[in-house]
């Protein structure tokens, strides 16, 4: 890559599997210094381990969490030069969804996002470098039925990404909004019938999210989008909302369908 990430420090939340143990071990193949996020301190532990990188278990959404894996981190370090918000909750539901799947959805992707962005900026901007990259989702540029405190917080983590994007471009800070379909992992398993009839058959492997973020940092490209039809999709939203909410309605009662078809006995 012509864009070095070969010495340069780096951190994943969410990295104990999924996209972020890919993201965590692709940065580590082109020589970055990785530390390792995760709730589950095993899982981060595992995943450091087989890519040489260090681990930081630890709530990567609660501002005191925020505050004490940034400060691991740069102890590890010496400096942070890339963030990956990639740590993220789905909670299922709709405007029946409890309070606290809207507190988790909103604290996990969203001000996570914030609260890293604000201890992080002021050593950006004074040296004039940085990069962050948020795992967004598809969701965020479109919807994702059966989950509304997804798709809205999802919404609100790439109009954040967007913001810092347009503010501080110019100051040298790299953003990335990373924004997958389905991608194999436990989150899409626990996904329930939107996910098996949305997301299901287009699913990719976590290593391909990973391997379009690096292409994504070579091209500096904001929007990085592993299923390239995303693209489609969200050109035909902002260009005729009512015909694509209709065509989402029509996949909302496949969904219903699949879900009436999984509920019968014989």
């Amino acid at each position: 890559m012509s864009t070095s990430l070969a010495g340069q420090g780096v951190v994943v939340t969410g990295a104990g599997r999924g996209i972020g143990a890919a993201i965590a071990a692709a940065f580590a193949a082109e020589g970055a210094r990785v530390v390792v996020n995760d709730l589950d301190a095993e899982a981060a532990e595992q995943v450091a381990a087989r890519i040489g990188g260090i681990p930081a278990p630890g709530d990567a959404a609660a501002a005191e969490g925020v505050a004490a894996l940034i400060g691991a981190a740069r102890r590890a370090l010496g400096r942070i030069d890339v963030f990956c918000a990639n740590a993220g909750v789905a909670p299922a539901g709709g405007a029946d969804a409890s309070p606290a799947a809207w507190a988790s959805a909103w604290e996990v992707n969203v001000m996570a996002h914030v609260r890293a962005a604000e201890l992080l900026l002021p050593d950006w901007l004074e040296r004039g470098e940085g990069r962050f990259v948020a795992t967004v989702s598809a969701a965020g540029l479109l919807t994702m039925l059966g989950s509304a405190p997804y798709a809205v917080s999802k919404h609100g983590a790439l109009a954040f990404a967007e913001w810092l994007a347009a503010s501080y471009r110019h100051r040298g800070l790299r953003v990335h909004a990373v924004c997958p379909q389905g991608v194999r992992t436990r989150m899409l398993a626990d996904s329930g019938p939107a996910g098996q009839v949305l997301l299901a058959e287009s699913a990719l492997e976590p290593a391909s999210v990973a391997a379009a973020l690096l292409r994504g940092i070579e091209s500096e490209t904001f929007l990085i989008l592993p299923h390239p039809e995303v693209g489609d999709y969200y050109t035909a939203r902002a260009g005729d909302p009512d015909r694509w909410l209709d065509g989402m309605n029509r996949l909302q009662q496949r969904i219903d369908g699949y879900q009436g078809e999984k509920g019968r006995t014989e």
